[in-house]
C-alpha cells in the first residue's frame, strides 16, 4: 500500500495543490525564483586575482623592493625579486581559478527533464509532462520512478516502496527508505533506487541544501597561513625600521646620510628572505609529488601540507573510514541468547528466496551478509523449496518467504525476518517472554551490534489463494542474527601510527553510541565516555564546550554538529583536520584547518578537501602527516637560517657604521652576498634534502620563532664584531683605500663562511648532512675564499686577505660553529631548540601569535 501524508501546511505555504501549478503560476514563479541550476561559474579576471595576491604583506614588500633595487643599480636582484613575486601571484591565481571552475561540475547532478504535473488553466485537468529541470519552481508536483534523479528538494506527498541512493549527499552507497512526510523528504542529488513517489518542490537552485552548501561562508584562514602572515608583518615592521636607522647612524657618525641611501636600501633588500615564496611553495610541492607517486594521495592545495604537519586533532567519520561499511554476520542466537545456527539458516533461506521470487533488483546489505555467512557455514539457502515471497518494505519493516515443509505433504513453513519490534509484534508469546526477548535485543544493540529477529510459523496449504502481510501472525520466535561492520583492513595500525605521531583521533559519527564505542574498542581506541550529540544539544553552551573538549567519540552527529565540533577544537587553539567523504561532511571540511577525503568521496567533498587520500584507510593520512611535517621543518629551517643571519648582519652594519669613517660594505657587495646565500638555501628544497619528519605536530609559532631568530642573530652579530677586531689586528697598519678594501673583503668572506655554517647546523632535521647541502656549502665557501682576490673581487672593491686574517677567521669559525651547535642542542636531543618554534599548542592559548 502507498504511504500517504497530509502536508496541508506545506501545500498552503507554497500556494500549491496535489493537482500541480498552472502554467501561468509556474511562469510567474520562474521569474521570481530564477532557474533551477547551480550557481553560474563567474570567472574572476586574471588581473583581479593577481591584485588579491598583493594583499599578502610579504608579496607586497617584495614587489616594492624590486624597483627600489633597480634604482640603486642592483638590476639582477630587481629581476630575481620581480620573478619571484610573479611566480607567487601566478600560483595563487591558478589555485583560485581551479576553485571557481569546480562549481561547473555541479550541473552533472541534475537530470535533463523531470515528470511534472501541471494544468493549462485553474479549472483544467492536470497533465503529466516532461519539463526541463531548469524550469522547475517551488510548488511544482514531481513524479519519480526507478532510476530518476531527484531534480530539486522535495516534500514527499505519496510513496510506494521508495528507496533512494544518496551517494552524492552522504557518501553511503546503500539505498535509504523514504516515506511520505519524512523530515528532509527527497533532496537534490539523490537517485531513485526502487519504488515510486510524488513530491512537492520546496526549494530550487542555490536554495537547495546541496547547492546551498557550495555558497557557504568563506573558509577561515588556516593555522599556517595565519602564522606566516604574523611572521611577514613582523618582518615588514623591522624592514621599515632598518633603513632609517642606518641613515641616522651614518649621519650622526660621519655626516653622510644622503650618500648612505643606496647602502640603506641594499641592507633592506638583504634583510628580506626573498626565497621564502619559493621555499614555502617548492617544499610542499615536492612532498605532494612524492605522495602522489608513492601513496596515490592527490594534494589539491599544496600549502595544506604545512597545516597537516601541524595537526594535533584529526576528526574522522566512522562509517567508510574506520569501518568498511559492509555488514557481516557476527552471531546466531536462540531466543534466550545461546549460540544456535538455526536462526542464521532460516534467515539465509529467507534472503535467498526473496531474491528468487520477490523481484528484488539487488540484495540488501544484510541479505548479502546472510548469504555470505551461509556459504561459509556450508548452508544451502535454496535447499528448501520456496513458494512465495513478500519483500521488505518500510511500512512493515520485515520480509517473509513461504517454504514447502520437507517430508510433510501439504504443509508449509512461513519464515519472517526483520526489525526486532516489527517481528515480535507478530509473535504469539506472553508479555514475560516478549520482555526477555526485547531486553536481550537491547543488550546486543547497546554492544554496537545490529540485530535481526527471525520467527517461523506452520501453515496449511491454500490452493488458489495467495499470501499477504496479514498472514504474518501467530509466529514463534526462532532467535536473532547479529551483524557488525568490520574495521577497514590496516586501520588499527594506522591509528597507532597517528597516535605515535602525536595526533589525537576523534570519531564523529551519526551511529548510535553503542555502535560507535564497539567499533573504537575493536580498533584499540579507547572511546572513554561517548558523547551523544542529541543529548549535548540540550545543555547550556558553556557546558557543551567543556564536554566537547573532553570527548573522543561523538555519536548521533548531524552535519552541523561535525562543523561545530571542528570549530570548537580550533577555537581552543588546536590545529584541527577533518576526514570525511559525503555532502554532509562539507561544512566540517570547510571549518577545519585542513580537510581530507577518501578517493570514493562525493564530488562536492573532493572539491572542498585539501587532500584526496589514496585509500579509505588512515594509512595514507599518516604518510601525508609525515610529508607535511617534513615540508614545514624545511620552511622553519630556512626562516631560522635566513633571518638570523640577515639580522646579525644588519646589527653589525649599524655598529660598523658608528665606528668606521666609510661604509662597512658597499651596496654591490651586499647584494652579491645576498644572492649567493639565497642560491645556496635552495638546497633545502632539492631532492635528497628533505627533513626527517618530526615525531610530534609542527605548528608554526611566531613568537617562539622570533625568539630563536633574535638569539641566533645576536650570536651572529657578536661574531661579526669580533671579525671587525680581527681585521683591525690583521690589517698590519693598512690605511686609506687599502684599509677599506681589506675590511670589505674580510667581512664579505666572513659573512659567507658564517652563512655556510648556519646552513649546515640549522638545517632541517638532524643526522647526516645531505650531499646536495654539502655542495651548496662548498659553493659558498669557494666564493668567499676565491672572489676577493679575483678580478671580479677587485671590481667590487675587495683585495686578497693576509694570512693573519685567515688565521683569525679560522678560529672564529670554529668557535661560531661550536656555539651554534650547542645552542641548537641545548636541553634537547637531536639539536632541537629548547624553545621550539613548533610544538603542541597550549589549551586556551589560541592560534599562532603574531
Amino acid at each position: 500500500m502507498p504511504e500517504t501524508a497530509a502536508p496541508l501546511h506545506v501545500l498552503r505555504r507554497l500556494e500549491s495543490s496535489p493537482r500541480g501549478l498552472t502554467e501561468e503560476q509556474a511562469a510567474l514563479r520562474a521569474a521570481r525564483y530564477g532557474p533551477n541550476l547551480p550557481p553560474a561559474p563567474v570567472l574572476t579576471p586574471w588581473w583581479r586575482l593577481a591584485r588579491r595576491g598583493l594583499a599578502d604583506p610579504f608579496t607586497a614588500v617584495l614587489l616594492a623592493l624590486s624597483p627600489v633595487s633597480a634604482l640603486v643599480g642592483a638590476w639582477g636582484t630587481a629581476a630575481v625579486t620581480a620573478l619571484l613575486v610573479g611566480l607567487s601571484l601566478l600560483l595563487r591565481a591558478l589555485g583560485q581559478r581551479r576553485a571557481e571552475r569546480a562549481s561547473a561540475a555541479l550541473g552533472a547532478l541534475l537530470g535533463d527533464t523531470a515528470a511534472v504535473r501541471r494544468r493549462a488553466r485553474p479549472d483544467a485537468e492536470p497533465r503529466v509532462r516532461d519539463v526541463p529541470v531548469a524550469e522547475l519552481v517551488p510548488g511544482d508536483v514531481v513524479l519519480l520512478g526507478p532510476g530518476d534523479r531527484v531534480p530539486a528538494d522535495l516534500w514527499l506527498l505519496r510513496t510506494r516502496g521508495l528507496r533512494l541512493r544518496q551517494a552524492a549527499l552522504s557518501g553511503e552507497s546503500d539505498a535509504v527508505a523514504r516515506r511520505a512526510g519524512d523530515p528532509g523528504g527527497a533532496l537534490l542529488g539523490s537517485t531513485v533506487a526502487s519504488g515510486t513517489a510524488t513530491g512537492l518542490v520546496t526549494a530550487t537552485g542555490t536554495r537547495t541544501r546541496l547547492l546551498g552548501a557550495w555558497d557557504g561562508p568563506p573558509r577561515p584562514a588556516s593555522a599556517f597561513a595565519a602564522s606566516v602572515r604574523g611572521v611577514a608583518w613582523t618582518l615588514v615592521r623591522f624592514m621599515l625600521l632598518v633603513p632609517p636607522l642606518v641613515l641616522c647612524a651614518d649621519a650622526l657618525a660621519q655626516g653622510q646620510g644622503a650618500q648612505t641611501l643606496p647602502f640603506a636600501v641594499a641592507v633592506a633588500v638583504g634583510l628580506t628572505p626573498e626565497m621564502l615564496p619559493v621555499v614555502a611553495t617548492l617544499a610542499p610541492a615536492r612532498a605532494a609529488l612524492r605522495l602522489a607517486a608513492e601513496h596515490g594521495v592527490i594534494v589539491n592545495r599544496p600549502s595544506a601540507l604545512h597545516d597537516l604537519g601541524a595537526v594535533e586533532v584529526l576528526c574522522v567519520d566512522k562509517t567508510g573510514t574506520l569501518t568498511a561499511d559492509e555488514p557481516r554476520a557476527h552471531a546466531s542466537l536462540d531466543a534466550r541468547g545461546a549460540p544456535d545456527p538455526e536462526p542464521l539458516r532460516l534467515a539465509a533461506v529467507a534472503a535467498a528466496w526473496t531474491l528468487e521470487l520477490g523481484e528484488v533488483p539487488r540484495p540488501a546489505p544484510l541479505d548479502e551478509a546472510l548469504l555470505a555467512a551461509a556459504d561459509a557455514a556450508g548452508i544451502d539457502p535454496l535447499g528448501p523449496e520456496g513458494l512465495a515471497a513478500l519483500p521488505f518494505d518500510t511500512e512493515r519493516r520485515r520480509a517473509s518467504v513461504l517454504l514447502a515443509e520437507s517430508g510433510v505433504p501439504g504443509a508449509h513453513v512461513l519464515v519472517v525476518k526483520g526489525a526486532v519490534d516489527a517481528v515480535l509484534e507478530r509473535c504469539a508469546c506472553g508479555p514475560g517472554e516478549r520482555a526477555r526477548a526485547e531486553a536481550l535485543a537491547g543488550r546486543l544493540a547497546a554492544d554496537g551490534l545490529r540485530v535481526l529477529a527471525v520467527a517461523t510459523a506452520r501453515r496449511a496449504a491454500r490452493p488458489g489463494r495467495g499470501y499477504t502481510p496479514a498472514d504474518e501472525r501467530g509466529l514463534a520466535l526462532a532467535g536473532f542474527v547479529t551483524f557488525r561492520d568490520p574495521p577497514v583492513a590496516g586501520v588499527a595500525g594506522a591509528l597507532r601510527e597517528l597516535t605515535g605521531l602525536g595526533v589525537e583521533v576523534r570519531v564523529l559519527t551519526g551511529d548510535q553510541p553503542g555502535t560507535a564505542a564497539r567499533a573504537c574498542r575493536e580498533l584499540g581506541l579507547d572511546p572513554g565516555e561517548v558523547v551523544d550529540m542529541r543529548a549535548l544539544a540540550t545543555l547550556p553552551e558553556a557546558e557543551r564546550a567543556v564536554r566537547a573538549a573532553r570527548g573522543r567519540v561523538f555519536a548521533r552527529c548531524a552535519p552541523e554538529d561535525k562543523a561545530w565540533l571542528v570549530a570548537r577544537t580550533r577555537a581552543a587553539g588546536r590545529v584541527t583536520g577533518f576526514l570525511g567523504d559525503g555532502w554532509n561532511d562539507v561544512p566540517a571540511l570547510r571549518a577545519a584547518d585542513v580537510g581530507l577525503c577518501p578517493p570514493g568521496a562525493v564530488a562536492l567533498a573532493r572539491e572542498h578537501a585539501d587532500l584526496v587520500l589514496g585509500g579509505k584507510d588512515l594509512g595514507a593520512a599518516a604518510h601525508a602527516v609525515r610529508a607535511g611535517r617534513s615540508g614545514t621543518a624545511t620552511v622553519l629551517a630556512y626562516l631560522r637560517a635566513a633571518l638570523s643571519s640577515n639580522l646579525g648582519n644588519v646589527v653589525a652594519m649599524l655598529v660598523a657604521g658608528l665606528l668606521l669613517p666609510f661604509l662597512p660594505m658597499l651596496p654591490a657587495q651586499v647584494l652579491v652576498q645576498n644572492l649567493c646565500f639565497d642560491l645556496a638555501q635552495t638546497a633545502y628544497v632539492r631532492r635528497g634534502a628533505a627533513a626527517r619528519p618530526s615525531a610530534r605536530p609542527v605548528p608554526l609559532r611566531t613568537r617562539a620563532l622570533v625568539r630563536q631568530i633574535l638569539g641566533y642573530g645576536a650570536l651572529n652579530a657578536g661574531v661579526d664584531v669580533l671579525t671587525f677586531a680581527a681585521l683591525a689586528w690583521g690589517a698590519g697598519g693598512a690605511a686609506g683605500t687599502r684599509w677599506q678594501a681589506l675590511f670589505h673583503a674580510g667581512w664579505f668572506t666572513e659573512n659567507l663562511l658564517t652563512q655556510a655554517l648556519v646552513l649546515v647546523v640549522l638545517r632541517p632535521g638532524a643526522g647526516r648532512v645531505p650531499k646536495v647541502l654539502w655542495a651548496a656549502v662548498a659553493g659558498l665557501v669557494a666564493v668567499g675564499v676565491a672572489l676577493p682576490p679575483s678580478p671580479v673581487g677587485a671590481a667590487l672593491g675587495m683585495v686578497a686577505l693576509p694570512w693573519r686574517v685567515w688565521a683569525a677567521l679560522a678560529l672564529l669559525m670554529l668557535a661560531y660553529g661550536g656555539a651554534l651547535r650547542w645552542i641548537r642542542g641545548r636541553g634537547r636531543p637531536g639539536w632541537e631548540p629548547a624553545a621550539p618554534a613548533y610544538g603542541p599548542a597550549r589549551a586556551g592559548r589560541g592560534r599562532a601569535q603574531p
